[in-house]
């Protein structure tokens, strides 16, 4: 039983280590509160966007990163889905959930909220989106400034995520 409690321990310690990214980082890089202090001014809109401004959906915001232009096939890929799903669960789901917020944003039909490379340049450049992106700038502040930790992660693993997205919101 000792033995167990040190090994939940010690595998407890070594995944905060590593999901909480690199702690020496360069002033140039670091997310200053000053920058957030309110979300951006909302620009003069129509009553139709008006009604998806509120909402936050921009499927036309594909975010800043990597990702310019994304495809996807209308069938889902279900092993790169599975594949998603393990990433997600080891990588992201100590600050996000499917169903609720928690120290993230609520996944659960993050595909219907935003496109795919939004989605996508999330995971992969999200000091950058915080930085640039209204929306990342506005869910930092909704998410009372936890940022979220560049995982590292390469371009497969973030579109097997993505699958894994699109297949849970198809189910749901």
């Amino acid at each position: 039983m000792k033995s167990l409690l040190k090994t939940t321990g010690i595998f407890a310690a070594m995944l905060l280590m590593f999901s909480c990214g690199d702690s020496e980082k360069k002033e140039k890089d670091e997310i200053r509160l000053d920058d957030y202090k309110e979300a951006p001014a909302p620009e003069a809109k129509s009553a139709s966007q008006d009604s998806e401004a509120d909402s936050g959906d921009d499927l036309s915001n594909k975010g800043i990163g990597p990702i310019d232009n994304l495809s996807l096939d209308d069938d889902i890929d279900s092993d790169m889905a599975a594949k998603g799903g393990d990433i997600f669960k080891n990588m992201c789901s100590a600050c996000h959930k499917m169903d609720k917020k928690f120290v993230g944003p609520q996944i659960a039909g993050v595909t219907e909220r935003r496109s795919p490379e939004w989605i996508m340049n999330m995971i992969l450049n999200p000091e950058q989106m915080i930085k640039e992106d209204p929306i990342a700038k506005r869910l930092l502040i909704e998410s009372n400034m936890a940022v979220m930790a560049n995982q590292g992660l390469a371009e497969d693993e973030a579109r097997a995520i993505l699958e894994y997205f699109r297949q849970y919101d198809e189910k749901n």
